[in-house]
C-alpha cells in the first residue's frame, strides 16, 4: 500500500486477495503446520536464510496479515502478534533484559503491567525502577550500565496524564537505551515512531480488537533503533546467541532488513515461552483494524463530552481527563494528542468509595467489566478490581484512589451515555 492515511491502511495493508480462491477477505488458516518445499526449503527456514512459515506458534498466515497492517499503521518495519496485551508486554522486556538486568518504567501503568514488573519479572531476576515521568530527567538518573530500557505508557491507564514521548525517547538514545511504548489506549491518535520510540506495543484487547471477542497483544519494531552502534548497552542482540545456532542478531538479520529486535521475539521467545494467538483472533482482531479510525473518533468525541458534563455535577470532585490538565501536563497533551484524546474518563466521586459502589450498581446502560476499548460503555472500580493486588502507595502512584471510578465511552449516541451517567450519579449521591 502506498497510502499513508489510516483509514486506507486500516483495510487494505498486507492484503489484497489469496491468491488461490482470489478471496478478499482475509482466510482464517486454521492449521498447525506447513509443508516444505524442499529439505533446502525447510533449512532456509530455519537457518533464517529465507522469511516463511513454519509453525503456528511462531507464525501464520491470517497472523502475518495482522501484524503487517498493524506496523504499516504504526510506521514501524514489522510487528509480533502475540496471545495477550500481557504477553506483549512481558515479552517487550525480556528481549532485552536478562537477569541481573533492569528496566526504568513510567510510575503511571495499568495495574497488571506494574505487577508484572515489579513482581513477576523481579523473579526472574530483572529489576524495575519505578519514576515519575512529570520530569523526563528521572528516567536518566535512574539509568546505570545495566539499564536496558525504558517503558511507559502513552496515556496511562488510569492516571490519563500523557507521556513525554519525545523527551524521554531523546534521553535514552543518549545512553544507547530504547524507549518501549504501550500504545493500548491511543491508537491512531499518536504514532510513538514519529516522536523517538523505538518499539510499540498493544493489548489489541482493547480499542484495535474493540468488540471485546477477543484476547490480543502486539509488538512493533520500529527499525529506528541502531542495536549494533550500541552494543555494550544491548548485549542481547549484539552476543551469540546459544538458544539460536549462537546468531548474533543485530548481524544475522541485516539481509532481512533491520528486524533484528521483533525477530529475535519471534524466533526465540515467541518459540520457547509459547505465547501465541489463535489464527480465529487473529482474524476477529483484522475486523475491528478496519474500523479503528473511525471508532476512535467517535470513543474521542464521546469521552470528551462526558469530561465535560462531569465537571459540571456537583457530586464529582474531580475529573480526570487529558482535556483538565494543566501546566506542563496540558502541554504534553496538545503536543502528542491534537486529533483526540481517547475513550477514556476518570472520576473521583465525593461520597469516596461508598458512592463508587452505588454508582457501578446504579448504571444500566454501562457494562461493569474489567477492560477498556470496547464499542460499548463500560465502568469499573479500580482499586478493587484491576489495581486491588498493588498496595496502597503503589495505587497512589498509579493514580488510582478509593473513590475513583473509571469509565471507557463507547460509540453509543452520546445523549443515552450522558443519560446513564446522569441517573447513577444521582442514585449515589441520594
Amino acid at each position: 500500500m502506498t497510502s499513508k492515511h489510516p483509514e486506507t491502511l486500516a483495510l487494505h495493508a498486507g492484503w489484497r486477495r489469496d491468491e488461490a480462491t482470489t478471496a478478499v477477505a482475509v482466510p482464517i488458516y486454521q492449521t498447525t503446520s506447513y509443508q516444505f518445499d524442499s529439505p533446502d526449503h525447510a533449512a532456509d527456514l530455519f537457518g533464517l536464510r529465507a522469511l516463511g512459515n513454519i509453525y503456528t506458534r511462531i507464525m501464520n498466515p491470517t497472523t502475518d496479515v495482522l501484524e503487517k497492517r498493524l506496523a504499516a499503521l504504526e510506521g514501524g518495519v514489522a510487528a509480533l502478534a502475540v496471545a495477550s496485551g500481557q504477553s506483549a508486554s512481558a515479552l517487550s522486556v525480556q528481549n532485552l533484559a536478562r537477569a541481573g538486568d533492569n528496566i526504568v518504567s513510567s510510575t503511571d501503568l495499568y495495574g497488571g503491567t506494574w505487577n508484572l514488573f515489579a513482581n513477576t519479572l523481579k523473579d526472574q531476576g530483572i529489576e524495575t525502577r519505578f519514576v515519575d515521568p512529570a520530569d523526563p530527567e528521572a528516567f536518566a538518573r535512574a539509568t546505570d550500565e545495566r539499564t536496558r530500557a525504558y517503558y511507559a505508557e502513552t496515556l496511562p491507564n488510569p492516571k490519563l496524564r500523557v507521556f513525554p514521548i519525545a523527551e524521554v525517547a531523546a534521553i535514552g538514545r543518549r545512553f544507547g537505551i530504547p524507549l518501549i511504548m504501550d500504545n493500548t489506549a491511543a491508537p491512531l491518535l499518536v504514532r510513538p515512531f514519529d516522536h523517538g520510540a523505538a518499539v510499540v506495543m498493544y493489548s489489541l484487547t482493547k480499542y484495535l480488537g474493540g468488540h471485546g471477542t477477543s484476547i490480543g497483544g502486539a509488538v512493533i519494531d520500529g527499525g529506528n533503533f541502531d542495536w549494533e552502534a550500541h552494543a555494550a548497552r544491548q548485549p542481547a542482540l549484539n552476543t551469540p546467541d546459544p538458544s539460536y545456532h549462537g546468531a548474533v542478531w543485530s548481524q544475522a538479520v541485516k539481509p532481512l532488513g533491520p528486524i533484528a529486535y521483533i525477530l529475535k521475539m519471534r524466533v526465540t521467545l515467541l518459540r520457547d515461552l509459547g505465547a501465541a494467538i489463535s489464527p480465529f483472533n487473529a482474524f476477529l482482531i483484522l475486523q475491528g483494524v478496519e474500523t479503528i479510525a473511525l471508532r476512535m473518533r467517535a470513543h474521542s468525541d464521546n469521552a470528551l463530552a462526558v469530561a465535560r458534563y462531569l465537571g459540571e455535577r456537583k457530586d464529582v470532585a474531580r475529573v480526570i481527563h487529558p482535556s483538565t490538565l494543566t501546566g506542563q501536563a496540558a502541554d504534553w497533551t496538545a503536543k502528542y494528542l491534537p486529533h483526540g484524546m481517547g475513550g477514556l474518563v476518570g472520576m473521583e466521586l465525593k461520597g469516596g468509595a461508598a458512592a463508587g459502589r452505588k454508582f457501578i450498581e446504579a448504571l444500566k446502560m454501562f457494562y461493569h467489566v474489567a477492560n477498556i476499548g470496547d464499542a460499548r460503555s463500560l465502568a469499573i472500580h479500580p482499586g478493587t478490581t484491576t489495581h486491588s493486588q498493588l498496595n496502597e502507595a503503589e495505587q497512589e502512584a498509579t493514580g488510582v484512589s478509593p473513590g475513583y471510578v473509571r469509565l471507557s465511552i463507547g460509540i453509543e449516541h452520546i445523549d443515552d451515555i450522558l443519560a446513564d451517567l446522569g441517573q447513577a450519579l444521582d442514585a449515589a449521591s441520594a
